[in-house]
């Protein structure tokens, strides 16, 4: 079994644990500082945030499709939908995903973690950003996922 984390900071704070299972991969935590509703969780293609956020780049897309929510086929490989806060601020992480790997060609070893301000549309929404970021807002906080003991 593979196990990875991925600890956010800046404002937005959380500790994201990655679990590789047969054929999918558990992602948990906890995430913090937020403001209530919906926001857009992404895996995005760089591990660099040396210039903010903004250095991930953007959804981690190996296989050229469009963006879209994480139960449909046709998705970037790092759409991972939306963590929703509480009045208080948190929002937990609980999502079982059959497209991230730990391990392989397209592993997510090495990328980012996005917290996203807005809601993630699934792309859906129209926008002309819907179908490549999910209209999901500016970059609360980031981290890089690596390999844990």
């Amino acid at each position: 079994m593979t196990t990875a984390k991925c600890v956010l900071e800046g404002e937005v704070k959380g500790t994201i644990t990655f679990v590789q299972n047969a054929g999918e991969v558990t992602v948990s935590g906890e995430v913090t500082g937020l403001s209530p509703g919906n926001h857009g969780f992404h895996v995005h293609q760089f591990g660099d945030y040396s210039t903010g956020c903004t250095g991930t780049g953007g959804h981690f897309n190996p296989h050229g499709k469009e963006h879209g929510a994480p139960s449909v086929e046709n998705r970037h490989v790092g759409d991972l939908g939306n963590i929703t806060a509480g009045d208080d601020g948190k929002a937990a992480v609980n999502i079982t995903d059959k497209q991230i790997t730990l391990t392989g060609e397209h592993s997510i070893i090495g990328r980012a973690i996005v917290v996203h301000a807005g809601e993630d549309d699934l792309g859906l929404g129209g926008h002309d950003d819907s179908k490549t970021t999910g209209h999901a807002g500016g970059r609360l906080s980031c981290g890089v996922i690596g390999i844990a003991k």
